[in-house]
């Protein structure tokens, strides 16, 4: 009887520590796979380790000189924080262009070396679902944040978890976010 009682307590443990070990890995960017911008994929296990600043950006809109500010801070940290950018095309019809066009504007007026991940929605019925996990508290354990624009950022730290994000006017190098890139 002794014995049963240890190995049904052992059990339990066990069961107890895979579920929250896969309530983590949910709880995690690293889980998702997306499409990059230029075919192939992007593995977000790939970052683990690192910072990661996701932003929705457009083509056609007042905020778009951010990316240079976004290029520059991902080519000054590329050991410790890669930058994804995912086009969309939710606000204002600012991001029409198909994913070769994007990707050519990206590298022609900004030099972009980060990776960008093909055009989603970041909002309403049709949500890429890693907007989905990033903007419900339910989904990635932390905070509901509403996408009200174009250049909302994301930072996550290095296990993949949310930390926090910013709205559309605060610039790529700003002391808000270089603080919270160090938290």
């Amino acid at each position: 009887m002794k014995n049963i009682v240890i190995v049904c307590t052992l059990f339990f443990s066990f069961s107890l520590i895979s579920q929250n070990t896969l309530t983590m890995q949910n709880n995690s960017i690293h889980q998702f796979k997306v499409e990059s911008l230029s075919g192939g994929e992007i593995d977000f296990s790939d970052f683990k380790g690192k910072k990661i600043l996701i932003v929705n950006t457009a083509s056609k809109c007042g905020y778009t000189p951010q990316y240079e500010g976004l290029e520059a801070l991902y080519s000054s940290n590329k050991d410790d924080l890669v930058v994804v950018g995912f086009p969309a095309n939710n606000f204002g019809a600012q991001e029409p262009g198909s994913n070769d066009e994007i990707s050519a504007f990206c590298e022609r007026n900004y030099g972009v070396s980060f990776p960008m991940a093909a055009k989603v929605s970041v909002k309403g019925q049709d949500i890429a679902p890693v907007f989905a996990w990033l903007t419900s508290k339910s989904q990635n354990g932390v905070m509901d944040v509403d996408v009200k624009w174009n250049f909302t950022k994301f930072i996550l730290d290095e296990n993949g978890q949310l930390i926090t994000s910013f709205e559309s006017n605060v610039k790529p190098q700003s002391d808000e976010i270089l603080d919270a890139l160090t938290r």
